[in-house]
């Protein structure tokens, strides 16, 4: 969920400008899983930019005061959300965490990489929530290593209700800076898309596996 709109408006208005998101009905993008999908999202630009990954670091460590109080942790999901957890982390005063999506093959085999202890509070970032499958692979690793997760933040979501039901089945909260629907209005105010290409989107999150 989103906690304030004027946020989500203006994180929706940067991934256009800097093109961190693209939006592309006629010439889909084919993600990881084979999926076709008419929107491509690289929030790793949003690094390359002061102004906005300041505020994206200001309006996670905002969400973290208000929604989840004092936490002894803070843990970035690899690789997409390591840079932005280490600024939160830096602004809170917190120790710093990140989670790769499975233990190393050689060394010591971590999946969690940084010192930590059991009984920590944690709150984890994330870059961006598609499935929440690698999200919440994260947030079981740190629940297994001991850690207390109070729930996740992350930039942007697609909002896909296999997202949603994952999240509630694992108990873990999560708040997002914007998503699918205010991203689309946006795009359709700013002339980015036609009505035509807004339906199109539409009708690829209701059912994204028979879309195209």
């Amino acid at each position: 969920m989103i906690l304030n709109k004027e946020t989500a408006i203006t994180i929706s208005e940067y991934l256009l400008q800097i093109k961190a998101i693209k939006l592309n009905v006629s010439e889909p993008f084919t993600w990881a899983s084979g999926l076709k999908s008419p929107i491509y999202c690289d929030n790793r630009k949003t690094l390359s930019f002061p102004k906005i990954r300041t505020f994206i670091r200001q309006q996670f460590v905002e969400v973290i005061n208000e929604e989840f109080g004092s936490v002894d942790l803070i843990a970035g999901v690899a690789t997409g959300a390591i840079a932005h957890g280490v600024l939160v982390a830096q602004e809170l005063g917190l120790p710093f965490v990140y989670v790769r999506s499975s233990e190393k093959k050689h060394g010591l085999e971590n999946q969690i990489e940084g010192y930590f202890e059991s009984g920590q509070s944690v709150v984890v970032i994330e870059d961006l929530v598609s499935t929440g499958k690698s999200s919440l692979n994260a947030v079981n690793a740190l629940r297994a290593a001991g850690c207390d997760v109070k729930g996740m933040l992350a930039i942007f979501s697609y909002s896909l209700q296999t997202a949603i039901k994952n999240f509630e089945k694992e108990k873990c909260p999560l708040f997002t800076l914007s998503n699918y629907d205010e991203l689309l209005k946006q795009a359709i105010e700013s002339n980015y898309i036609s009505e035509n290409d807004l339906k199109s989107l539409i009708l690829w999150r209701k059912d994204p596996e028979k879309w195209g």
